[in-house]
């Protein structure tokens, strides 16, 4: 039987409530989310292609959960994918997908095996928002890219509808060598009304 945290999805958590609703939830993830009609991985691999990301170059899969947003990102091209989560239930159902080149257990709040200039492209789906990573995780992903390295992410309506947030997004924006490049608001899970804005920022 599902577990469904829906109502849970996008309130704040503690690390441990965010890990333990994806321990509860990984075996249904995919069937649950593919019934809500989910589109924001297609969306974020493809804003990151369409921007100009070389799909010939290593990319890291942020939060990549199950491996949606892998398979995803396989679909529009790119070959060298490595994905990372902070939930060893998710991360096992991502490698059973067989497309990863290199998967790990993150740590919340670090990134310490990646180092800037590492990845050509880093995709975020659905991570940096309410329910799960905080704000600051935005800050960490920025400090990994290097000159023309690209971060392809999304917020969904509760994640724009916050201060915190939308904070993050714009000290972002505004750090130093860094442009918004991409910027496309669409449909997130149309099965439950919720929309996601897709955003592409560059190290110039």
């Amino acid at each position: 039987m599902s577990i469904r945290p829906e109502h849970d999805l996008w309130t704040p958590h503690t690390v441990e409530e965010t890990r333990d609703i994806y321990r509860r939830w990984a075996n249904e993830y995919d069937r649950d989310v593919q019934e809500w009609g989910y589109v924001t991985p297609p969306r974020v691999a493809r804003a990151l292609r369409v921007t100009g990301a070389d799909v010939c170059q290593p990319i890291l899969d942020f939060g990549c959960g199950t491996g949606l947003s892998g398979q995803a990102l396989a679909a529009e091209g790119f070959s060298l994918i490595d994905g990372t989560d902070i939930s060893p239930e998710m991360l096992a159902k991502a490698r059973e997908r067989d497309l990863y080149r290199s998967t790990w257990l993150g740590q919340p709040g670090k990134c310490d095996e990646v180092r800037p200039g590492d990845y050509a492209g880093i995709v975020a789906t659905g991570v940096v928002s309410m329910g799960a990573a905080p704000p600051e995780t935005l800050a960490l992903l920025v400090s990994l890219l290097a000159p023309g390295n690209l971060l392809a992410f999304s917020y969904n309506d509760a994640t724009l509808a916050d201060s915190g947030y939308m904070d993050a997004l714009d000290s972002a924006c505004n750090t130093d060598g860094m442009a918004l490049v991409f910027e496309e608001h669409g449909p997130h899970l149309p099965g439950k009304e919720v929309e996601s804005t897709v955003y592409v920022l560059q190290r110039t």
